[in-house]
């Protein structure tokens, strides 16, 4: 009895290592396993079955050349309602290196992409659109700009084929980004794009955060660069993009500008502003109290003085509310993508 006691204590006590050691060894295989993936390319996509075929296709000629099968393509259906997910499990059933998340909804490219991000494994990650109008042989470009040492290489479509209604605001507002953001690049908003995977996982990106992501990738300390690359006429359909993404783009903007660059010091922003207000509305009632000691006014008739008070009272809570509130956006902002709800998703 006293034998079999011992070597059952025996087998307990070396039962817990041997656990961990086997735990470690999923882990490393788990590793080897992702880490096997050179390229992931994260594509969203919005009813646009004409154009998956053909994508599919020449992506696949590409990435077979490049990485010799250790590629996969993650398509993210956001809420399509034509037969683009079926298009895509027709593809799925010839490779499955091809996937696709179909999404709930229609939640927007940042969403998508905020996904997809969390999804892809690759040692490097390559964004593009499903219309056709950027190129996969460009694909090789932004691998060999990234192996140069730089984290993020955005597309410029230096030729680009689209309506004047879009190039001219496209101008406008990479004009304004680049003055306010201080990186200087052509095209912020192009959807071919080249991450390092360390980038990808560090972003955070929602409402119309796409067309900024490589100012918050350079603010966050990450090296940006950019590269022409060929851009094509769009073969079927038609944008997805109406006019209010310039108003939510800009909008935006300022939410970039304010969560990240004075996030750690949101006072140099609000705390300037609002005291630039109370200052001005200080002033004009200092002004307006003297007049009335020297009889030369009457307060009670002067809308200016109520209008001075106004001002001090919203600077103070420009600084205050402005500041709780942006804070508050960016913290509930960080788990945003938990809330995106995935309908299907195609391994």
């Amino acid at each position: 009895m006293s034998d079999n006691s011992e070597n059952n204590k025996n087998n307990i006590q070396l039962s817990s290592p041997d656990k961990e050691n086997l735990t470690k060894k999923r882990k490393k295989k788990k590793f080897k396993k992702t880490s096997n993936i050179e390229i992931s390319v994260v594509i969203p996509l919005y009813n646009e079955e004409e154009s998956i075929p053909e994508l599919s296709d020449l992506i696949e000629k590409e990435l077979e050349q490049l990485t010799n099968g250790k590629y996969e393509v993650i398509f993210i259906d956001d809420g399509s309602t034509d037969n683009s997910f079926e298009e895509i499990k027709k593809v799925n059933q010839n490779n499955k290196k091809f996937k696709c998340i179909r999404l709930r909804r229609n939640y927007g490219k940042s969403a998508a992409l905020s996904v997809g991000f969390d999804k892809a494994v690759g040692k490097y990650v390559i964004t593009m659109d499903s219309d056709l109008q950027d190129d996969p042989s460009e694909i090789k470009n932004l691998i060999d700009k990234l192996n140069e040492g730089y984290d993020l290489v955005s597309g410029w479509k230096k030729k680009r084929y689209d309506p004047i209604t879009k190039t001219i605001p496209s101008k406008f507002f990479n004009f304004v980004t680049s003055a306010f953001s201080g990186i200087k690049l052509h095209d912020f908003n192009c959807g071919l794009k080249g991450y390092r995977q360390e980038v990808v996982k560090s972003l955070n990106v929602y409402g119309e955060m796409h067309r900024y992501i490589p100012a918050l990738a350079h603010w966050m300390g990450f090296k940006v660069t950019e590269i022409p690359v060929i851009h094509h006429p769009r073969k079927f359909g038609k944008s997805k993009f109406g006019i209010s993404r310039f108003i939510n783009g800009f909008l935006d903007l300022l939410t970039v500008l304010l969560t990240t660059r004075y996030f750690k010091r949101p006072l140099h922003f609000f705390g300037t502003v609002g005291t630039i207000i109370s200052f001005v509305g200080f002033i004009i009632t200092t002004v307006l109290v003297i007049e009335w000691f020297m009889g030369l006014t009457y307060l009670s008739n002067r809308p200016l003085a109520l209008f001075a008070i106004g001002m001090v009272i919203v600077g103070v809570q420009f600084i205050s509310m402005g500041l709780i509130g942006e804070m508050i956006i960016k913290i509930s902002k960080e788990n945003d993508k938990k809330s995106y709800g995935i309908k299907e998703y195609l391994k």
